[in-house]
């Protein structure tokens, strides 16, 4: 009971802390509306179980022991999440969304942004860390690992679902829309700084 009590503690505390999967979210579902929004959570979630598949078989612990190897990986997410951001940036318009949201932002657009900002952040690597080596027992048998993952990614895929539903009621969106141009730009410039950030925190030493 302790472990999972745990596991549910981290999910929603990993889930409600603002960072690039939150802003990527709230991005898409104000553009492509909410079948984007829950595309792009749904990708979230399915990289959260590549995390937890790999820290399972150990592997994730073999990456955090090596300075080489994690500091690449972080300038990998850096480098996306940057290119995200000035994407976002560059794409910024006072244009109002098509009609059909699938036109604003394909849903499979909306998973592979949702999937490559996770999979690519060092952070979700952490997390999936510390639940599978520093809070599972060495006799945690493997179901009950595996059903810890799940808890995990789908824990933060409803956490998404939920931000998605707030941010494309009627009255969020019409706001958005009034000042639709500074808001893009401003998820744009968020992203760059969060893979600016992640980029700085690359160092030969851990």
């Amino acid at each position: 009971m302790v472990e999972l009590f745990t596991v549910l503690s981290l999910t929603i505390i990993v889930a409600i802390v603002p960072g690039a999967d939150l802003a990527v979210v709230i991005r898409n579902a104000l553009v492509g509306g909410r079948t984007a929004g829950f595309m792009t959570a749904l990708g979230i979630g399915l990289a959260l179980v590549v995390h937890s598949a790999y820290a399972i078989a150990g592997i994730g612990l073999v990456v955090s022991q090596s300075i080489l190897l994690f500091n690449t990986i972080k300038l990998i997410g850096a480098a996306y999440l940057i290119f995200l951001g000035i994407t976002m940036y560059r794409g910024a318009s006072r244009d109002m969304p098509a009609a059909d949201p699938a036109t604003a932002m394909p849903p499979l657009k909306a998973l592979r942004w949702g999937f490559l900002t996770n999979a690519t952040n060092p952070k979700a690597t952490m997390f999936a860390l510390s639940v599978f080596v520093q809070v599972t027992a060495p006799g945690t048998s493997l179901p009950v690992q595996i059903g810890y993952g799940a808890i995990m990614a789908s824990g933060v895929f409803l956490w998404f679902v939920l931000v998605t539903l707030f941010f494309t009621q009627a009255k969020v969106r019409d706001t958005f829309f009034r000042a639709k141009l500074w808001i893009e730009r401003s998820f744009g410039v968020l992203l760059t700084l969060f893979g600016i950030g992640i980029a700085a925190t690359t160092s030969s030493t851990r």
